[in-house]
Order: C-alpha cells, then structure tokens, then sequence
C-alpha cells in the first residue's frame, strides 16, 4: 500500500467488538476508524478514505449485504470513496448461503463471528496484498504517461491532462503497446464498437485532438503517432529508448 499505516473502517454495531478491534489493529500499525451503523459508514468511507472496511452483516439501519452492493456500484467520480475498497463481512450467521450471497454483494472475504483475532488479521493482510496488486496494474505509466485506469486520471510529466471519454480510452489502448502500431479497424472497434471502418472520421479527429492536448507537456516528444495507411501508435519507436 502507498501509506506506512493502512486505513481500516470497522463497521459494528456492538461496542465491545469496535474497541477489541480498534485496540488490536492500532497495536497491528493499522490507522482505525469506527462506525456502529451505515450512516456513520457512509460518512466515514468518504472522509477518511480505507484502505480496507471491516463490515457487520447485521446492522441497526440495513444490511451489511446490501451496503457492499451499494458500495461496489458507486460512480467513483460521484462519490468520494473508491468503490473497489476491499471488504471483508463479518457475521454470526455461518450458513453456506450467507457466505455466497456476502461473495455475489462484492465482499473479499467472510469471517464468522466468533472470530480468531489472528486469522482475520492474516486474512486482512491477504486482501490487501491482492488490492495491492491490482492497483498496480490499473496504473499505466509508459512515455512520460500515467494513467490511472480507475479514476481515469492522465498525467504527462507530473502535469494533468483533461481527457474526453473517447480520448482515454484511445490514449489507454495505445499505452497498453505503446511500440505496436494499431490498426485503425482495431481502434474503431475496441473503442467505438464499430464493426465497419465505413467512411467514418472519427478516431481521426479524436487522435488529432488528442495530439494536440498531450504535445505541450510532452517535453517535445510527439505522441499519437499516425502511420500512413496502417493506423496510430503512442510514440515513435526511436523515442522510446
């Protein structure tokens, strides 16, 4: 993770089980904050920004089912939490179904209440090795670029970048092979979903905008290349050494 102490939400209802958590986890190097109902939940996910939610199944005002579903489905350029935060249920209900139905909500991982400090720690540290991971392959960085795939945030040389839509996902996929010259059917296709090159202008007009909005920052490197007859590629092969 980006931080030396990761941020973890606790989400319960009963005291005795925030403050053994909060106590445990801040001797564990973890920074706590706790909720006891979805309200405070939803205020805390946005304020503090967790690296990982500790989730009751039962809760006061709803269901902890119901608010990772809520969670998963959040538009992240609305909201002010991530919703691929990872996030593990606890519950006191063991059944198969309960722990398939936590899995299709979008949880992590279940632990069942009673819990074993120790397992739902190594577990913790599982789920982050794997958000960790996946962060990183949401990041493309290549050319002076960097992309996050998930905010959809572009920066050439530390400096952002305003992007339509169309222009990411065109900056995106010729980042993904930045040495490959796409054909423009490719482009048209995995972009737009044409099926049919046609007499369309589109990706034309879309590469050169984009050209025009990333060479002022490009420290004079010329990016979206065209080559003649075939179709684009990020940058020129003698700039990539």
């Amino acid at each position: 993770m980006s931080r030396t102490h990761p941020v973890v939400l606790v989400v319960d209802d009963e005291p005795h089980i925030r403050s053994f958590l909060e106590a445990n986890l801040l001797s564990d190097d973890f920074t706590v904050h706790s909720a006891s109902s979805l309200a405070q939940a939803r205020s805390r996910l946005s304020a503090y920004v967790p690296d990982i939610v500790l989730l009751d199944v039962g809760l006061p005002d709803g269901s902890g089912f119901d608010f990772c579903r809520e969670v998963r489905g959040a538009d992240p350029l609305v909201e002010r939490f991530d919703p691929a935060v990872p996030v593990i249920m606890l519950t006191a209900r063991t059944e198969e179904v309960d722990r398939v139905r936590g899995f299709h909500r979008g949880a992590d991982d279940f632990v069942a209440k009673p819990f074993h400090y120790p397992e739902l720690l190594a577990r913790m540290h599982a789920v982050l090795r794997r958000a960790s991971d996946r962060v990183e392959r949401d990041v493309l960085q290549v050319a002076g670029i960097n992309l996050d795939m998930r905010s959809r945030e572009v920066r050439v040389n530390g400096q952002r970048v305003d992007l339509s839509s169309k222009e990411f996902l065109l900056l995106a996929a010729l980042a993904s092979e930045p040495r490959r010259v796409f054909r423009k059917q490719e482009l048209l296709e995995s972009v737009w979903g044409f099926r049919s090159m046609g007499s369309t202008r589109t990706l034309d007009s879309h590469a050169s905008r984009l050209r025009r909005k990333l060479r002022p920052l490009g420290d004079g490197r010329a990016y979206v290349g065209n080559v003649w007859g075939v179709g684009y590629r990020l940058v020129a092969l003698e700039e990539q050494a």
